[in-house]
């Protein structure tokens, strides 16, 4: 056959859009329409894009690093094709709702992405490696998707317009190739996956998987196109004023009642006594009070620092640490020059220093004034 002409295998797969080449993880293909058409793959992709979208602002917050979630890809897959799809050991994290929803969804995480994530919530650089992936590492985990959902089910409450939470994320390893975590997979033979790529930074380029069931999949697409009609049941309550033909009936039987059992419900009761209400008169200003002279003893007994200062003087840390047994430190004050006296870390005033008896003494020689110690204390 010439080189220019297609064989009909070649026509086939380009009419029916599949290659040879089309085994990749991301390229799911969807079964048939009654299990879920186009529509409610893309409400699912919807709704996946608005709630992880929130999740990666929190998730940037936690980490202190640029998270990137792209558009999500939705695809209905055979719960046997999951041990082909995860042969390298993974992280399940599921989170079930609370109220809202009746359901669950598993995260599917790599291991060493895992790491990463934790040891950045462990305030680390996000180079642990994966074989160091302990429980402190799957608790950190754990908050970090407990925060992420926590965010995703607040949008989630906007866009379906009523109140959505979930219960606190469980996790475990899977390796489904050593048949551990197979039990956290959803008992369904189908089941719909939402695969993102996860970007943190520079440490991770990835993706992270979520599994739901088909039925709890269908309820939350079903509740987003087609909202439970309320208004009707709302409409039907203004229909109520049947009851209006018995209301003249309803109404006599109680006015001759009152009428025959009014002088009887009126016993007689004293006259009241009623006082006219005084009120101060505002007319004449009050006296001011007499001026009280301020007691100052209050203040006496309480206690005060004071310092005196010698000098000052500033050396750099080579000189500090040169300084020994019989090094001299020379001061910013001459010989016989007053020494400033401070009280409560501030200059008051200064003198002398004398001796008395055994100890050391000052004597106060000069008061600042006032304006002297409010420049002082710049």
């Amino acid at each position: 056959m010439s080189d220019n002409m297609l064989s009909q295998e070649e026509i086939d797969a380009l009419l029916n859009g599949t290659s040879d080449n089309s085994s990749s993880i991301d390229d799911e293909q969807l079964l048939p329409e009654e299990d879920l058409n186009s529509m409610e793959v893309d409400a699912l992709g919807e709704i996946g894009n608005i709630s992880f979208g929130s999740s990666a602002t929190t998730l940037s917050t936690l980490l202190n690093q640029k998270v990137d979630i792209t558009t999500p890809k939705t695809a209905v897959i055979n719960r046997s094709d999951l041990y082909d799809k995860f042969p390298q050991p993974n992280v399940a994290i599921e989170v079930s709702y609370t109220e809202g929803f009746a359901g669950a969804n598993l995260f599917v995480i790599k291991q060493s992405d895992a790491a990463i994530i934790a040891d950045l919530m462990l305030g680390g650089d996000g180079n642990a490696p994966a074989e160091e992936f302990n429980e402190i590492h799957q608790s950190a985990v754990q908050e970090a998707m407990n925060q992420m959902m926590g965010a995703a089910a607040t949008s989630m409450s906007t866009v379906f317009s009523k109140k959505i939470d979930i219960s606190p994320p469980s996790i475990a390893l899977m390796d489904l190739s050593a048949g551990t975590g197979a039990d956290k997979l959803p008992e369904d033979e189908q089941l719909v996956s939402v695969s993102f790529d996860l970007k943190i930074g520079n440490l991770i380029d990835s993706s992270i998987m979520q599994l739901l069931s088909t039925e709890f999949a269908k309820d939350m697409v079903n509740e987003l196109l087609q909202p439970a009609p309320e208004e009707p049941e709302a409409a039907a309550v203004p229909q109520q004023p049947a009851p209006s033909q018995p209301e003249p009936t309803i109404q006599e039987a109680p006015m001759q009642t009152m009428q025959q059992t009014a002088p009887q419900q009126r016993p007689a009761q004293p006259a009241p006594n009623v006082q006219q209400a005084a009120f101060t008169s505002f007319d004449t200003p009050a006296a001011p009070p007499a001026e009280q002279p301020r007691n100052l003893d209050l203040l006496m007994d309480i206690p005060l620092k004071v310092s005196v200062e010698l000098g000052r003087t500033k050396r750099t840390i080579k000189e500090i640490l040169e300084l020994s047994v019989g090094s001299v430190v020379e001061l910013d004050k001459l010989a016989g020059e007053p020494v400033d006296i401070h009280v409560n870390d501030k200059l008051i005033a200064k003198g002398e220093v004398v001796v008395i008896e055994e100890n050391f003494g000052v004597r106060v020689t000069d008061i600042l004034s006032q304006t002297d110690r409010l420049k002082s204390i710049n």
